[in-house]
C-alpha cells in the first residue's frame, strides 16, 4: 500500500497533484499515480505557463491552431481545455467508483477577473461547459467579488474549487457561500449530491511572510517560526468541523448535499530548513484534501508519515496564534496581502503565457513561410 493509499484508507485524506503537462498525461505517468492512489489534480496559470511556454509538448497542436488563425487567447484555451478534459478522462473511473467523492481536475478562471463578480460567473460557466466533464472543478478565488460568484455557481450545479484562502475570515465567507449555493440549488429541486466543492486553504506562504517578521523581532519570537501556517490551518479545520455539523448543514445533508472539504494548498516546504513533508505530515485529517507539487508528492511517497494530526495539539495552536498577535504581528493584514499577491502572480502568469504563445506562433508562421 502506498502512502497515498494509506492517507485515504487510514486517515480519510485524499492526495491530489498540483501539476499538469501534456507529456505527463500521454506518457502514462499520471495513470501510474492514479493506480498508486492519487485522487485528483489541480492546475493554475503558473503551471500552465510553465507547461506550454517551457516545453515542446504543445508545438504540434499550437501549429494547427495557428494555421486555423486562432488568436492567443483562443490558442491557450484550446490547449488548456484539451489537457483538462484528457486528465479528467483518466480520473473518470475513480470519480465513478467514489460516487463523485474524488477524481476531480481543476481549471482556473482568468485571475484578471478576480474583482468582477459577473465576469467571473460568466467565465466559470463557459469553461465548465467547454470541458464538458462531470469531474471538472472550476477554480474561483475567494476575493470579495468571488464570494457571491461562488454561491451563484454552486446554485447552478457547477463544481467549484475556491482558491487563495489564507485566513479564517476567508474560510468563513467561502463556507457560507457554499451553504447558500446548496440552499439555492435545493430551492430549484436539483439533487445537491451532483455538486462538489473544495476550499483551498494555503499554508506555506503564510510561514514565508510570518517567519521573516519573526526574524526581524528576534529573541524568543523566533520560536514561532514554521508553526503559524500549520496553526492557522488547524483553526480553519476546527471551524469546518463546526460549520458542517450545525443544524443548517444537517438539513442540507439530509437531502444528499456533500460537505465542502478543505483542501490544503501551498504545501511544499519553501524553507530548506524545514522537512520537505512538513505541511503534509502535519495536516492529515478526515475528509480533507492535500494537493502537492510533484517533488513534495515524491517526498511523501518516499518518507512521509501517515497519521491523523489535524486535531492534535489544538490548544498549543491557539496559543501560538495568540502569541503572534501579542507580538504585534497582524495575521489578518498579512493574509489579505497574500491573497492579493496570489491574484497578481496568476495574472502575471497569464500575461507571460500569452506572450510565450504569441512568440511561438510567430516562429511557427515564419517557419511555414520559409518552408
Amino acid at each position: 500500500m502506498t502512502k497515498m493509499q494509506e492517507a485515504f484508507e487510514k486517515v480519510g485524506q485524499s492526495i491530489w497533484l498540483d501539476y499538469i503537462r501534456r507529456s505527463f498525461l500521454e506518457s502514462g505517468e499520471l495513470q501510474k499515480l492514479i493506480d498508486a492512489g492519487l485522487r485528483g489534480m489541480t492546475s493554475n496559470p503558473t503551471i500552465f505557463a510553465e507547461a506550454i511556454a517551457k516545453s515542446s509538448d504543445y508545438d504540434v497542436a499550437l501549429a494547427t491552431l495557428v494555421g486555423e488563425k486562432k488568436d492567443v487567447d483562443e490558442i491557450y484555451e484550446a490547449l488548456a481545455i484539451d489537457d483538462i478534459r484528457n486528465a479528467a478522462q483518466l480520473f473518470r473511473p475513480l470519480h465513478e467508483a467514489s460516487a463523485g467523492g474524488d477524481g476531480y481536475v481543476s481549471l482556473e478562471v482568468d485571475s484578471r477577473l478576480a474583482d468582477n463578480t459577473e465576469a467571473t460567473i460568466e467565465e466559470a460557466r463557459r469553461l465548465f461547459a467547454m470541458t464538458n466533464r462531470a469531474n471538472v472543478m472550476i477554480k474561483v478565488p475567494a476575493t470579495t467579488a468571488g464570494i457571491p460568484a461562488i454561491a451563484t455557481l454552486i446554485s447552478e450545479g457547477i463544481n467549484i474549487n475556491v482558491t487563495l484562502l489564507f485566513s479564517m475570515r476567508h474560510y468563513e465567507a467561502v463556507a457560507n457561500a457554499y451553504l447558500e449555493g446548496i440552499e439555492r440549488l435545493l430551492a430549484k429541486n436539483i439533487d445537491p449530491s451532483r455538486v462538489a466543492s473544495v476550499a483551498s486553504f494555503f499554508v506555506s506562504r503564510v510561514d514565508t511572510v510570518v517567519d521573516k517578521k519573526l526574524d526581524e523581532l528576534g529573541g524568543t519570537a523566533t520560536a514561532l517560526k514554521g508553526k503559524i501556517g500549520i496553526a492557522n490551518a488547524k483553526m480553519a479545520y476546527v471551524r469546518y468541523l463546526h460549520l458542517f455539523s450545525t443544524r443548517r448543514w444537517q438539513q442540507l445533508a439530509a437531502h444528499g448535499a456533500r460537505p465542502q472539504r478543505i483542501l490544503f494548498g501551498s504545501t511544499g516546504a519553501k524553507d530548506p530548513a524545514y522537512a520537505d513533508t512538513l505541511y503534509v505530515d502535519s495536516l492529515m485529517g478526515a475528509n480533507t484534501v492535500n494537493t502537492l507539487p510533484r517533488d513534495t508528492l515524491e517526498a511523501l511517497l518516499d518518507h512521509g508519515t501517515v497519521a491523523s494530526g489535524l486535531t492534535d495539539n489544538l490548544e498549543a495552536a491557539r496559543q501560538q496564534m495568540n502569541r503572534l498577535a501579542a507580538l504585534g504581528i497582524d495575521l489578518d493584514a498579512i493574509t489579505q496581502e497574500l491573497q492579493q499577491a496570489g491574484i497578481e502572480k496568476f495574472a502575471t502568469s497569464f500575461q507571460e503565457l500569452q506572450q510565450a504563445i504569441e512568440q511561438k506562433s510567430k516562429q511557427l508562421q515564419q517557419a511555414t513561410a520559409h518552408a
